[in-house]
Formats: C-alpha cells, structure tokens, sequence
C-alpha cells in the first residue's frame, strides 16, 4: 500500500477538521460552492468524483470476463452476497439502529437521511480498493480482476434498481431522475472513459503502460476523495460540532455490517473448500465499499447537507482500519483454506 492508501483513515479525519474549521472561517465560500449544481448534482463535488473513479475504472479489464466460467464458486459467492444479501441486511440495520435503538439519540426527521445513507453504501461493492486488500492477502490477481470486471457490470445495472426498492421499502421517496443521473455520471460514463482509456494504452505498451497511466493519475484520486472529505465535513460542520458523538452512532450499523458480510462469505468459502488465494479477495470484496460512488449519489439525492452523505463520508472513515482488521483476520487463518495447487 501507498503512504496515502496505509494513512487513509488519518487523511480523513485530518480533513474532517480541517472542513469544519474552514467552513467556520470561510461560510461564504462553502455557500458559494454549495450552490454550484445543475439538475440537483453539484458540479465540484463531480469533478472531484470524476477524479477519484476515473483511474480505477483504467484498472478494470473487462476481457477477463471471457474467464468469468473459470472456478465459479468464488464468483458465485461474491455475486450473492454483494448483490442478494448485502443491501438488504444493510437497510434492515439502518431500520433497526435509526428507527429504534437509537431513536432517542436522533433527531426522528433525520432517521430517514442515516437509513438512505447506509443503504446507498450497502448497494455499491468495492471496485478499487479490493485490488490493495487482495495483494495483502496474497489473492490471486487475476480472479480478482475477473470478480471486480463482473461487479462492475452487475453495478450499471442493478445499482439503481436496488436503491430505488430499498429507499421505497423504507418509505423514503425515491427521485428516479436524479438516480439514473447519478448511475450515468459515475459508473456508467467513467467507466466507458476506463475502458476506451484502458483499450489506447494496451494498444500503445500492454498492460507496463496501463500501469504506468495509472500510478501517474492515483494522486488525483486520492487528492479527490480528500477534498471531497473536506467540502462534505464544511457543509456538515454545524451538525458536527453541535453533536460529535453523531459520528459513533452512524458508525455502528456499518462496522457490524462489515465484520458480519465478511464472516458470511469467508465461512461459505470455506464451507465450499475454495482456495484461500480467491476466498480471501471474495470476502473483502463485499465487505469493503465503493464509496465514492455511494458519496455522489447522496449529495444528487439528498443534499450535500444531508444525512444520507453524511453517512457516506463516516463510511470512508471507518473503512481502512475494519479492513485492515480483516486482512490480519484472512492472514492468520490462510492454514484452514486448502492451497492452490490442491
């Protein structure tokens, strides 16, 4: 992992502070930024979007979907947890924390805003970071990529469907529009830039110039998720300020929803005798995130003021040590899995 990638929880939380500080001393300037949209989307926050999906989408070789019936057991595991299991068990966390455990904690107009929030996370599977939480663990590459190319695919079209039964389930309305413009602008579109990006570069130098493309772009990435942090936690900083311990209560459903997704595919990966070089990536891709895509569609449907976005942005934050936890996890029980060559 890059220095950023290792430190990205301390990144966040740095900026965080660093929102709610200038939007203290700045208020006109985040006004300003604020009301920056077109269509209910806010045009900073895609531009900086658009420079955190696009090098990921560069990564993913949608030729690896040829090999897509190649050993289909971790395929099939991580296309029913990430697609059939995960979103739902996340809106009925959302329903359960935010409607009645924590129901005295929260404002009740805003419990709707928090259930959205986490059901937009639960919905997007990670498509970038799995490559980093795979090479911790000694995945296999290759299936790797084939798992991501194939998620990614499922995303274009089950993404908004999933969200859009799920926010109606919970009766929350559900602005179609917005929705489908949202799917277009940040996976639909990068992904279609990825791909032709990805088909220049193969022609120009293989898979070294692919690499080298993207390593040359990844700090525009991360300088994207950073300052989105910081425009997210400006807009939110009165909320922020006013009720810190807001944060530990958002972060609850979605620590147990990470640990328990991750539990749910490693033991039926182990149940099925899947090598630990594929079981491992599998799990961790359903656990992780694709958060930047569950950030953007929550400032298109409810706000950059929202609580759904908030929800969002505290996903970021706890999303690198939960992993890291669960990449300790993988490696130290790498011995109950059968090998490769087996």
């Amino acid at each position: 992992m890059s220095l950023f990638e290792r430190f990205l929880t301390l990144w966040v939380f740095l900026c965080i502070i660093a929102g709610i500080v200038l939007a203290t001393l700045l208020p006109g300037v985040f006004a300003a930024l604020a009301a920056v949209e077109y269509a209910s989307v806010n045009l900073v926050v895609a531009v900086l979007i658009w420079a955190m999906v696009y090098p990921m989408m560069v990564a993913v070789d949608f030729t690896a979907l040829g090999r897509v019936g190649e050993r289909p057991k971790g395929l099939i595991i991580t296309v029913v947890v990430n697609w059939l299991i995960k979103p739902f068990t996340m809106a009925a966390l959302g329903v359960l924390f935010f409607n009645h455990v924590f129901a005295d904690l929260i404002d009740p107009a805003d419990a709707g805003q928090y259930i959205a929030g986490l059901i937009l996370l639960g919905a997007a599977p990670c498509t970038a970071m799995v490559f980093v939480w795979s090479q911790l663990t000694k995945g296999d590459p290759n299936y790797t990529l084939v798992q991501v190319s194939l998620n990614d695919v499922i995303m274009v079209f089950a993404f908004a469907p999933i969200v859009a039964l799920l926010l109606g389930v919970t009766e929350l309305s559900v602005p179609w529009e917005t929705l489908v413009l949202s799917v277009v602008l940040y996976v639909v579109l990068p992904l279609t830039a990825g791909a032709i990006t990805r088909a220049r570069l193969m022609r120009q130098g293989g898979e070294a110039a692919v690499a080298g493309f993207t390593a040359r772009i990844k700090p525009a990435s991360v300088l994207g998720l950073l300052l989105t942090v910081v425009l997210l936690f400006g807009f939110q900083g009165n909320v922020i300020l006013d009720r810190p311990f807001l944060i530990l209560l958002l972060a609850t459903p979605i620590l147990i929803q990470s640990y328990g997704i991750f539990a749910i595919a490693y033991a039926w990966a182990w149940h099925w005798r899947v090598p630990h070089n594929v079981a491992a990536p599998c799990a961790l891709i359903g656990t992780s995130n694709f958060f930047e895509l569950a950030v953007a569609v929550a400032i298109g449907l409810f706000g950059l003021n929202s609580g759904a976005a908030l929800v969002t942005v505290v996903g970021v934050l706890v999303e690198v040590p939960v992993m890291l936890s669960l990449v300790w996890f993988a490696n130290r029980t790498r011995g109950r899995f059968p090998s490769e060559a087996a």
